[in-house]
């Protein structure tokens, strides 16, 4: 409709053809690039396959290799290097690798390879070469696998071709007489081809190969191949004689290669002498004997690699041990091994998180670890392993100590026997007298020195490795009498064990860095291990190495020892921790020998209280919440007299009942009604959900009889305590099958329990009205085993804790037989045991493994140890498991953990069931409360006193107290603790009869007037008020006869 305008129409088309002549333009210079570009691509390929096919038809076989001159050769294979490609010419390049290596046996200039350099043309061009060939070599190298069989042929094919060409060994033609002269010039060539390898990775190619070769389970490296590497990863060292550079090389890459010593050993144990006579290790040690170069080395590896060093190192010094001198095993082994574990235990953590890898060896740990040494582990592992081996450990610490002892032994000689007629007290008292003796060996003195260095080695080695510490200890406790000369060199550092010196040290020195307390921790943990695994004939009567005077003499050292450190501040209170240390250490072995001693004594009395110890100024000191006495509380409370922690306790209890307003008249008591018949079962249907708090409130009891009849209360706490003397008895009884008792008659939870229905709640109601009577004082004959109190007190938590060392309080018969097996001296395996525990349920057997698998793992002479603690930790732990818990949940939530901690296992034994003493007739009368017209001066007062003084016997007295508190031990610390205090009333005076006394009933009851002769009744008891009654006996003999009966025939009683 518009026609466009000519001019605007006009430029349109210039425009349109200008960009097409450009497009023309550029697609004509695309055709002429895209030409030239296949004309070069066409060229080169033809030249390239020029260069190939005169390879290929040139290059010789192996047998055809002396048919042409080598020259020739030289530019062949020039040429193909210069167009040679890693995939397509992988054959091609090990053809030719093959020819080099062959043509070296040729005695002839001519056709030997080494004659073309002879050729001044070309010896510049040679060398490229040749440096060029061996990069290639480890080129392809890095790349092979020597698991694979395809790849084993040519991983020797280009290690031999290293090996030639980087020495002059191999070169026949150069032993021609014409030629020798030119052989040390030949050695620079190779060393400057070496030296160029070096520079250009060649200790991360042969590291590569190691790794694929040896770290794995089963190893692929041919003893070959591993010669090979080996030549060549310690020809630059030696020929540069070992200098700093080459040497931190060597450690980074080939020391560090996982179990490297071990492989050699097994594949090429001849380089083990090649390793020595040039004094690698030597020189390894002492480089890294430098701070600086230590730390170098480490950070140029992970600290699993470090590991994998230490391993190398370890193992070196083991196969060379006889040769090295005593300075290369101290200071310079001792010094290099304990850095590098320092270093690594840098990395090791105590808990998971997510930050943290779990380490075979080293536990969690801050750095990823390598997968490729995984595989590895168990070998590195075994070299390990060799650290605490007998040779090593006798080589460093047992030289050590022995070297000391023979400077500064103190012999301790008995002087006359003292007066005291106990013959631990006699001995203690003869090492204590031989304080006189001139002690030579002193903290700081050379001897002393060394055995603190080696010693921290060793405690470095357990808090580094520690999967491993187990093995350590054990290694060091069994080997070499090493133990023992340890407690003998402590013995010989001054008067009791040297302590003066340790706390002086202590004091200047609060983080034990001194290489002394070294020492002294290392013993302190490896006599931990000793103990918890000695049984008690080898304790108690083989005493071999150690006597019980030594075991005792210990002891006296550690409890004054962390008293007078805590006492004087010398410890960071503020940081205290039982993680590591020589706190840790030391106080370990302190509580393992006294709760050995609680089991079964072997101190003399009143051993572990301190004399120095103002007991009054501590309890003050307590009560001002002086933090130094707080810490002795926590963790000596043994060197407090027992009754002084048993009123400490009861003041705990008093002041939560303060807090609580439980002591307050206005406090709002709980109610119950029980029914005698249904004592347990209405008592744990009313108190089982009450809160803690209410349960440790006033619990008042209302009966209802057998008629289903209200009994008549007595204004006293003491039906509360009937109820609870009865429940406690009918639910400890064997016949509901809650507990069992053991051969001794001692209860724990019975592991069939559960066929009671709720069993885990009754345990719990079980343990929270044990804890009310021990909260209230009221003591009840229930005795326990000692290893269930044990779990109580929360002792089985802590890491040396041995349940063997308790199984004599659950079953003898079965301590003897695994102490039978643990001291079988021939082949455990013929007992034909494995690793099951059978359990008898209602006649029916059921099987449980002690370990996955377990039915198929025989007991042997190497896993009997473990065997008997699993079999005791079945037995105490696994089977009461649930039961134990519920148990201490109730218990715990009346009763805090830490009010009983203050105790062992044997005091809280006595805290519920009242001393064992004999009973203090005395004590009792003097807090004997009299009504119904009785009085201490009453004819039938003074026959009872005299009857239980001097008619009856011990056991008598007990049934008699039994027969009037319902226990029959006395309460701790005396009769004035008796709640409510034992009172004797005349039987012609009903309870709701007695006002108490008046001048009538006292006199009626002087004269024995109101009621004729009742010579037929028996005297009867409330347990529940600690009420004794008594008729008016006309005859004492009426009275002996009758009480005698009485408390024999365990009459009952209702409230009326």
């Amino acid at each position: 409709m518009f026609e466009k305008d000519p001019k605007q129409t006009f430029l349109e088309q210039t425009k349109a053809a200008r960009a097409e002549r450009a497009f023309e333009k550029k697609r004509e210079e695309a055709a002429v690039r895209i030409q030239a570009h296949v004309r070069g691509w066409s060229a080169r390929n033809s030249f390239t396959k020029t260069i190939l096919d005169e390879f290929d038809e040139n290059a010789p076989d192996i047998q055809d290799t002396w048919k042409k001159p080598s020259l020739s050769l030289y530019r062949v294979f020039s040429r193909f290097l210069s167009v040679w490609k890693k995939e397509r010419d992988k054959q091609r390049f090990e053809k030719l690798c093959k020819y080099l290596v062959v043509s070296l046996k040729s005695e002839s200039v001519k056709f030997s390879y080494i004659g073309v350099p002879m050729n001044k043309e070309y010896a510049l061009s040679w060398i490229d070469q040749i440096k060029k060939i061996l990069s290639i070599c480890c080129t392809y190298l890095e790349e092979l696998h020597p698991e694979s069989s395809a790849d084993k042929k040519t991983i020797i094919c280009f290690l031999h071709t290293l090996v030639a060409y980087t020495s002059t060994n191999t070169w026949v033609a150069l032993a021609h007489p014409n030629f020798e002269k030119l052989r040390p010039g030949m050695n620079q060539l190779c060393a400057n081809i070496m030296g160029h390898l070096v520079s250009h990775g060649f200790y991360t190619t042969l590291k590569t190969l190691l790794m694929r070769g040896l770290s794995r389970s089963k190893v692929v490296l041919t003893n070959i191949s591993l010669s090979a590497l080996l030549t060549l990863a310690t020809r630059p060292l030696f020929s540069s004689n070992l200098s700093d550079n080459l040497v931190s090389i060597f450690l980074v890459q080939i020391l560090s290669v996982p179990a490297l010593v071990s492989h050699i050993r097994d594949l090429a144990p001849e380089y083990l002498n090649t390793l020595q006579s040039h004094r690698t290790l030597e020189r390894c040690l002492e480089f890294l004997s430098s701070p600086q170069e230590m730390q170098t080395v480490f950070d140029s590896l992970e600290a699993s690699y470090a590991l994998c060093l230490i391993g190398n190192l370890i193992h070196l010094v083991y196969l060379y041990k006889s040769s090295l001198s005593g300075s290369n095993l101290y200071p310079a082994f001792t010094v290099v091994i304990n850095n590098l574990l320092q270093n690594c235990k840098n990395y090791v953590v105590s808990k998971q998180s997510n930050l943290t890898h779990w380490h075979p060896i080293l536990g969690w740990f801050s750095q990823p670890i390598d997968p490729s040494l995984r595989e590895a582990m168990p070998h590195v592992r075994a070299q390990l392993f060799l650290l605490w081996s007998q040779p090593l450990i006798s080589a460093l610490l047992g030289v050590a100590l022995r070297e000391a002892l023979e400077v500064g032994e103190v012999a301790v000689e008995l002087p006359p026997p003292p007066p005291s007629s106990n013959i631990i007290i006699r001995a203690l008292e003869s090492k204590r007298n031989s304080n006189g003796k001139n002690y030579k060996n002193k903290l700081g003195n050379p001897e002393v020195v060394k055995v603190a260095q080696i010693s921290s080695l060793y405690y470095t080695t357990i808090t580094t490795l520690t999967q491993l510490k187990l093995d350590i200890l054990s290694g060091l406790c069994y080997q070499d009498n090493v133990l023992h000369l340890m407690w003998k060199f402590l013995v010989s550092l001054g008067p009791n064990c040297g302590l003066k010196n340790f706390l002086e040290l202590l004091a200047m020195n609060s983080k034990c860095t001194a290489p002394e307390f070294g020492f002294l921790i290392l013993f302190c943990e490896c006599m931990s291990h000793y103990v918890t695994i000695l049984d008690d004939v080898e304790m108690y009567e083989h005493q071999q190495p150690f006597t019980l005077v030594d075991l005792t003499f210990l002891s006296s050292f550690l409890n004054l020892f962390l008293f007078k450190a805590i006492s004087n501040n010398f410890f960071d209170t503020k940081n205290l921790s039982l993680s590591d240390g020589l706190f840790h250490s030391s106080h370990s072995l302190l509580m393992i020998l006294y709760r050995r001693d609680c089991r079964r004594n072997f101190t003399p009395p009143s051993h572990w209280l301190i004399r120095d110890l103002k007991v009054s100024a501590f309890m003050n000191d307590l009560d001002k919440n002086k933090k130094t006495s707080q810490i002795l509380l926590k963790y000596l409370p043994h060197i407090l007299p027992h009754s002084e922690r048993v009123q400490l306790f009861r003041k705990y209890v008093a002041n939560e009942k303060s807090h609580l307003g439980i002591s307050d008249s206005a406090y709002v008591s709980t109610l119950i009604t029980v029914h005698r018949n249904r004592m347990v079962e209405d008592g744990y249907r009313q108190l089982a959900l009450l809160p803690p708090q209410s349960l440790k409130g006033v619990i008042r009891v209302r009966f209802i009889n057998e008629q289903s009849l209200s009994e008549a209360g007595v204004d006293r706490d003491g039906v509360f305590k009937e109820f609870l003397e009865e429940t406690i008895k009918r639910v400890f009884d064997p016949s509901l099958n809650l507990f069992r008792a053991t051969a001794e008659e001692r209860l724990y939870p019975s592991p069939t329990s559960s066929l009671q229905d709720n069993h885990l709640q009754l345990f719990e109601f079980v343990g929270r009205m044990l804890a009310k009577a021990v909260y209230e004082g009221i003591v009840v004959d229930v005795p326990f085993a000692s290893f269930f109190l044990s779990q109580v007190l929360g002792q089985t938590q802590q890491a040396l804790y041995s349940f063997m060392d308790e199984l004599p309080s659950l079953d003898k018969e079965l301590y003897r037989s695994l102490t039978y097996i643990k001291h079988y001296k021939g082949d455990v395996s013929e007992l034909d045991l494995t690793f099951i525990a059978d359990e008898d349920c209602l006649g029916k057997v059921m099987t449980h493994e002690l370990v996955p698998g377990g039915r198929a793992v025989a007991v042997t002479n190497q896993n009997k140890i473990n065997y008997i603690h699993l079999m005791a930790h079945f037995r105490m732990h696994t089977q009461i498991r649930e039961q134990t818990a519920a148990f201490i949940r109730g218990f715990r939530s009346i009763i805090n953990p830490e009010w009983l901690s203050i105790f062992s296992t044997p005091e809280v034994q006595r805290l519920i069931s009242g001393d064992n003493v004999p009973l203090d007739l005395n004590d009792l009368r003097r807090h004997t409360q009299y009504s119904g017209g009785f009085h201490d001066s009453h004819r039938v007062i003074q026959w009872l006193w005299d009857i239980l003084n001097k008619d009856f016997n011990e056991e008598e007295r007990k049934l008699f107290l039994k027969f009037v508190t319902s226990c029959s031990k006395p309460p701790l610390l005396g009769f004035a603790h008796l709640e409510p205090p034992f009172s004797i009333r005349c039987m012609e005076v009903r309870d709701d009869e007695d006002t108490g006394d008046t001048i009538g009933s006292i006199i009626r009851g002087f004269f024995t007037i109101r009621k004729k002769d009742l010579q037929h009744r028996l005297p009867t008891s409330a347990t529940c008020f600690n009420l004794l009654k008594l008729p008016i006996y006309q005859r004492k003999s009426t009275l002996r006869e009758k009480l005698r009966y009485a408390i024999t025939s365990n009459t009952g009683f209702e409230l009326s």
